[in-house]
């Protein structure tokens, strides 16, 4: 561990002994049980068990069963079975945590995960490939009364995913403990728009759960602390949130920039404070200054110099390890493909594990981040379509704002191979889905995987909400591509796949 940054932890954690307890987030892995078996009762108790298999999570059923082509998910669902499944989980929680805020944070669960709290039901959760939080804070008990969390999970209408998806709690789970008031997490936006020669600017942007004032009285204060990537403490500045918002800017001189080579990152902490300078809240996030630029003529320019962009299509699982996420596995597969010269990712199809992305900040890999395989119209009888209608915005909303703050994310993508290129309804829905995209997030080009090379018949491009026009295959074309796409960056967004020899 470096040094600067061993003395840096140090320093906060006797901070956090001295002026307040601030934000604690715990790992929840541990001690589960699991079963195969569904019985509605489970919502409420979940019998003997110790009859029921213990697990750590992350954890995924479905790598654990015998291959068969009988499995209705098909060798491209891994010839392995779906199912429904039911985790249970006891524990307690201090007395000192009453008047806390609390928080159950999931990585992504596969799929259609329904919560329960000591009998309280918490909904449904269709989409398996984001990361969702709970507010447990009105429902949970302190001392020696036990808490209860129970989950159903079902991914027995196969075939949904086109690709091995796994089954269960798959990635980390995370208990957070935070005062009353307290600061939005996914409202937490903190960007470097503009570096002037020697001058980054660094923006802020946050918002607090309420207000804890009465009207007219002055706000609370907060602090943001920026560390350089070597640990030392860089600057520091202070303010007063407005109406319950943060909007700060400052200056950085000379930053080292975030790049392929040398993928620096600053460690930027927004800290909450009461009346009395004790610490109410903070958060954290790593940023890189960097600057991205596409030009349909030239390419890409990462930090204003041409780079060729030497990419892979990535899915989310680890191969015979199954989907359930381990960072040392995933690192692995990262450290091989920069060896193979490979320097960015798509996350072929969905989001990616929000770990999988810290690798990419750490290791100096792009990332071309894609939300949906599907829209409207399906490609496998259970898959996304289903729930599209519904949960789309919804789901783009979580996905951009939770990974948004990642220097190694250059491109949003809304969807691949999309079959309303191939009809009028395509224009309106990449229209409402790229606003939306831009909204949350204006410092970064939306795109689309494309199959269709002509424009009149391609109702996705006839939209003209996208930044980059991605095409998947079709080589032959390439020529063609600027002539039926004028004026807009192109993309190679997959070129080979398993069923043909690289390079050929």
């Amino acid at each position: 561990m470096n040094l600067y940054y061993f003395i840096s932890i140090l320093f906060l954690f006797q901070l956090q002994l001295v002026y307040g307890q601030g934000r604690s987030k715990i790992s929840f892995n541990d001690n589960w049980h699991f079963t195969l078996q569904d019985q509605l009762g489970y919502r409420l108790n979940d019998g003997d068990a110790q009859a029921w298999e213990s697990v750590e999570l992350p954890h995924d059923w479905s790598i654990k069963a015998d291959f068969s082509a009988s499995y209705p998910a098909g060798n491209a669902g891994g010839a392995l079975p779906g199912g429904i499944g039911w985790y249970s989980k006891r524990f307690k929680l201090p007395t000192a945590d009453q008047g806390k805020n609390i928080q159950l944070y999931f990585g992504g669960v596969y799929r259609y995960a329904e919560i329960w709290i000591n009998g309280v039901y918490f909904g449904k959760k269709p989409n398996g490939y984001l990361s969702f939080t709970l507010d447990l804070t009105p429902h949970v008990k302190f001392g020696n009364q036990p808490n209860r969390i129970a989950i159903r999970v079902d991914n027995s209408k196969q075939p949904n995913s086109r690709w091995y998806s796994g089954s269960g709690i798959y990635r980390d789970v995370y208990l957070i403990k935070s005062s009353e008031v307290h600061l939005d997490e996914q409202e937490t936006f903190i960007t470097t728009p503009e570096i002037q020669g020697v001058l980054g600017q660094l923006k802020v942007r946050s918002k607090l759960n309420k207000l804890a004032r009465p009207k007219g009285v002055a706000g609370n204060k907060y602090q943001i602390t920026v560390w350089d990537p070597k640990g030392n403490i860089l600057l520091k500045k202070t303010g007063v949130e407005k109406d319950g918002y943060i909007d700060a800017s400052l200056q950085v001189e000379k930053p080292q920039l975030w790049s392929l080579a040398s993928p620096n990152l600053y460690r930027v902490q927004l800290t909450l404070l009461t009346k009395n300078n004790t610490v109410e809240d903070q958060i954290e996030k790593r940023i890189g200054f960097r600057t991205i630029r596409f030009d349909a003529k030239t390419g890409f320019y990462l930090n204003g110099e041409a780079l060729k962009i030497l990419g892979v299509c990535m899915h989310h699982d680890l191969g015979a390890l199954g989907a359930a996420f381990n960072k040392s596995a995933a690192k692995r597969q990262l450290v091989m493909m920069k060896e193979m010269g490979v320097n960015a990712i798509r996350t072929a199809h969905n989001p990616p594990a929000g770990e999988l992305l810290d690798l990419c900040d750490e290791m100096g890999i792009l990332v071309y981040n894609e939300a949906f395989d599907m829209w409207k119209k399906r490609k496998n009888k259970f898959d996304y379509h289903i729930d599209f209608p519904t949960e789309h915005l919804k789901d783009i909303e979580a996905w951009v704002r939770r990974d948004r703050n990642h220097a190694s994310v250059i491109l949003w993508s809304i969807g691949n191979e999309i079959r309303e290129q191939f009809d009028s309804t395509g224009i309106a829905l990449t229209q409402e889905m790229a606003k939306l995209v831009k909204s949350l997030d204006p410092t970064r080009p939306v795109t689309a995987a494309l199959t269709e090379n002509n424009y009149v018949k391609n109702f996705i491009a006839q939209a003209e909400a996208l930044d980059v026009l991605g095409f998947n295959y079709k080589h032959e074309d390439y020529d063609k591509l600027p002539v039926e796409f004028k004026d807009i960056p192109l993309l190679a967004s997959e070129t080979v796949s398993a069923l043909q020899t690289r390079g050929v």
